[in-house]
């Protein structure tokens, strides 16, 4: 990538942003507080809800629940209700969400690089 204040082109020049710009879509459907971390735990394996909740840490379940249908309605997450008693729900990640395993993996990795010291 280029640096600021060059004077030459960035390799992604051609999208102008304004007119939909495809990192902006992007972002709108995988930003949240806790949806990439939601992400990051389906990438293997079909969770429970709780077992979900546990893995992401300190989420409430209003919270999790909420950035999980957002997950869903966007395509990305797909919900299975178990008819048995008590009811059980499994998340998994459809085609599109599997197609963020490269992304996903890409950030863990620069977050294991660039992560921020816990002291002060």
């Amino acid at each position: 990538m280029d640096t600021v204040g060059t004077n030459t082109t960035h390799r992604f020049a051609e999208y102008n942003c304004s007119e939909g710009c495809p990192v902006e879509a992007a972002l709108e459907q995988i930003a949240g507080k806790w949806k990439g971390l939601i992400l990051y735990h389906l990438l293997d394996e079909t969770l429970r809800f709780n077992e979900l909740s546990r893995r992401v840490g300190s989420v409430t379940q209003r919270s999790l629940t909420k950035q999980l249908r957002e997950l869903e309605a966007d395509g990305i997450v797909h919900r299975k209700v178990h008819a048995v008693v008590p009811p059980r729900v499994d998340y998994s990640l459809t085609e599109k969400g599997q197609q963020l395993s490269d992304v996903i993996e890409a950030l863990h990795t620069w977050g294991q690089k660039n992560r921020r010291s816990t002291t002060v």
